[in-house]
């Protein structure tokens, strides 16, 4: 283990969350450094499926101090976006160490120094120790361990099983009949690309559906009114909110872009069931008993939160660290940002994140004057 390094905040992960974090702490002169496992910022959004687009218009795409350029009613693509984050790192001058993989983050239990009000962070990182007085977790608004059940395992081995995650394109799947399990946004996207050069069968429940085509001229009025909404009515503090939260949660956001009609223009047979076993030929079985035989299967089944890695008396809820507005009164000095519904609908939103980015900023900003820089010397 090399010498120890003493940062006054670690933001983990250089996506959106972390590179507004970063950007807030700038803004009030506290010292802070990012790291992230990629090679380059924005590789997160780069290895999604090609066709991604963002679902809100670049006008509400763009982080604190670096609006999103060109016209702000496009609707930017998924590398559109992974180069807006690597402009706004360069911009800003954020101090970023990509290819910097954290293993572990615990607490240093005997290192009280003189002064100090309180216990240190060690995170371990690629043979470097860091000691950090704060820690931001900021590694994916849902997670970025891909879920799939457990019966994906006793399927036919000649059906071709991809995540979405995973999912790039239709050339991606052998020819021949597709079932895409998870009506979510990624879900409906990806059926109806595939629905295009081939039978393709959608499986999981409606979770709503504003009704407004994503394309109309209809949508630059009511935009306004869905952010605003998004932002200041569905909160953690209005019993609407919470309600909302739960569902976003566990099941996803409502369809957007993509309507019923849309698929139907397609020829995509939507099935509003789960799948729940496997028949003997090793075929997916619904809820209904209806055997589906397919080529092809991509699981649009959403991510987990994975926190093996954080050494830290933290809880976790149905997978969820217990938190509010990002802050974990248990561990004082660790919080996290980016989370879905971390205070409104729009925190898992370029337009929304910024906010709590700022929350975040000032609480570690008050909670500083009081602490003291450990002294460094070498792990070992």
């Amino acid at each position: 283990m090399s010498s120890t390094q003493h940062i006054e905040t670690l933001i983990i992960g250089a996506g959106q969350a972390g590179l507004s974090m970063g950007y807030h702490l700038r803004r009030r002169g506290r010292e802070f450094l990012i790291v992230d496992g990629d090679a380059r910022i924005g590789d997160t959004w780069r290895r999604r499926y090609d066709s991604l687009r963002l679902f809100t218009p670049a006008q509400a795409d763009g982080l604190d101090g670096l609006p999103f350029p060109g016209d702000p009613w496009h609707f930017p693509s998924k590398d559109e976006m992974a180069d807006y984050l690597e402009l706004y790192a360069m911009t800003h001058d954020l101090p970023v160490r990509l290819q910097s993989r954290v293993d572990r983050v615990g607490v240093d239990r005997v290192g009280r120094h003189e002064g100090s009000d309180g216990e240190h962070f060690i995170v371990d990182l690629d043979g470097h120790r860091l000691v950090c007085d704060n820690v931001v977790v900021a590694t994916g608004t849902f997670g970025h361990t891909p879920y799939v059940p457990d019966l994906a395992g006793r399927l036919d081995p000649g059906i071709r099983q991809v995540h979405s995650g995973e999912y790039t394109s239709p050339a991606q799947l052998p020819a021949g009949p597709a079932l895409v399990v998870g009506a979510s946004h990624s879900g409906l996207d990806i059926a109806f690309e595939l629905g295009e050069s081939r039978r393709t069968i959608l499986v999981g429940p409606a979770r709503g559906n504003l009704p407004l085509e994503w394309d109309s001229p209809r949508l630059r009025i009511a935009f306004p009114l869905i952010e605003f909404a998004f932002n200041h009515v569905l909160t953690r503090r209005t019993p609407m909110g919470r309600k909302v939260m739960a569902q976003l949660r566990h099941h996803g956001a409502p369809q957007l872009r993509i309507k019923r009609h849309h698929l139907a223009d397609r020829d995509v047979e939507w099935i509003e069931e789960h799948v729940v076993d496997v028949s003997a030929e090793g075929l997916p079985q619904l809820a209904s008993g209806r055997t589906v035989e397919v080529s092809s299967i991509v699981w649009a089944t959403g991510f987990r939160q994975s926190y093996d890695w954080l050494d830290l008396p933290i809880r976790i809820v149905d997978g969820w660290p217990v938190e509010y507005r990002g802050v974990v009164a248990e561990v004082p000095g660790l919080f996290f940002c980016g989370l879905a519904f971390q205070y409104a609908f729009s925190s898992g939103e370029m337009s929304g994140v910024g906010r709590d980015a700022a929350f975040i900023a000032d609480r570690i900003t008050e909670r500083m004057p009081q602490r003291t820089r450990p002294r460094i010397g070498t792990a070992h």
